[in-house]
């Protein structure tokens, strides 16, 4: 993967296709008859931002979930910017090496490592490798369960 290069600028190339179970059927939009929606193309629309390239997984028409995501590629020598959040966060690494720091101490993560950071935690990640860094970001908080929640109650039947 280290042969990639990114422009920094979104091409666009993403699709969203609704497949059903005969795998046949295609459309946009939720109001499709299918069983899943399959967004391609991830990373031809990676940008750069925060020190990384990456794609977030929102906004996504008909998506509505209690998280958001990211997919984030380090290339080698990126460090990402230093930051803290009240939100959860879960790395799951896909392709090569790197660290996470937190609070100041190095945690080595590699392809098929899971991390998971409680909120409040200061953290970076440092691609000191020849090869890029892929993983895929979830976060989380009280403020997105309750926002997913609102959105998708259901009408009380008794008004």
């Amino acid at each position: 993967m280290t042969d990639r290069k990114n422009t920094g600028k979104n091409t666009g190339k993403n699709t969203a296709e609704n497949v059903g179970r005969t795998g046949g059927e295609t459309g946009r939009g939720k109001d499709a008859d299918a069983d899943v929606t399959v967004r391609r193309g991830e990373p031809d629309r990676l940008v750069r931002d925060h020190g990384l390239d990456l794609g977030m997984l929102m906004p996504w028409p008909g998506l509505n979930a209690p998280f958001r995501g990211a997919w984030c590629v380090l290339r080698p020598g990126d460090v990402t910017e230093a930051h803290t959040h009240r939100e959860r966060e879960l790395f799951i690494v896909m392709a090569g090496r790197a660290d996470m720091v937190c609070n100041g101490r190095r945690h080595a993560l590699q392809a098929g490592d899971l991390a998971l950071m409680r909120g409040g935690i200061e953290h970076h990640i440092v691609n000191e490798h020849d090869e890029d860094f892929s993983y895929y970001a979830i976060w989380w908080g009280r403020d997105m369960s309750a926002e997913f929640l609102a959105e998708t109650a259901e009408p009380d039947p008794a008004s």
